[in-house]
């Protein structure tokens, strides 16, 4: 097993006519909070669509847990996402869910576990963020803050091996910036 849970090989993409990344390498060690910064549109996101195996490199390599991302077959690259927790620049919670079910979806959708270790896992979840009293609420009902915390369980809900965040503190107050700090280190 590699030291690294993520490895970029000289890697290249870009749209159309605008390169955003050429011959990058980096590694992400196991158990390390590694932080990508960059101003808007430098591609953090786009490097996390690569990583992710949303999109392809033109040049070079993602490796994850050893395995080269684009190389993978539909069946390996969903199997190395089971593997990631992915908390969005906006939360992305399903606004027609509760905080409940926004946790436990990952859950229901990737495993076979009974509904009652669902409910006793989504509830250490939340418990985990600060958040287990507010399992019956609506997103619409939650502070920004809050609702980055219920995003960031339901990224934690498969015990994932790598937990990407795109703009985890943006739009956010400094208190609640300084919560989500705190988590991710923690997590």
């Amino acid at each position: 097993m590699t030291s690294h849970i993520v490895e970029i090989n000289n890697l290249s993409f870009g749209y159309k006519n605008r390169m955003l990344h050429k011959g990058i390498n980096m590694v992400f060690p196991r158990g390390k909070v590694v932080a990508i910064m960059g101003g808007s549109g430098s591609g953090k996101t786009t490097l996390l669509r690569l990583i992710g195996g949303q999109i392809k490199p033109s040049d070079g390599e993602v490796r994850v847990c050893g395995r080269v991302m684009h190389e993978q077959d539909r069946s390996g690259v969903y199997e190395l996402r089971r593997k990631m927790g992915m908390l969005f620049q906006h939360g992305a919670l399903f606004t027609d869910l509760s905080v409940y079910e926004n946790v436990a979806f990952p859950m229901r959708e990737h495993t076979d576990l009974p509904e009652s270790m669902i409910r006793d896992m989504v509830l250490m979840k939340l418990n985990a963020v600060g958040l287990r009293g507010a399992h019956k609420l609506m997103p619409t009902e939650l502070s920004g803050g809050m609702s980055r915390r219920v995003a960031l369980a339901r990224a934690i809900a498969l015990d994932p091996s790598i937990i990407m965040y795109d703009e985890p503190f943006a739009g956010l107050d400094p208190i609640s910036m300084s919560v989500i700090r705190d988590l991710i280190h923690t997590l």
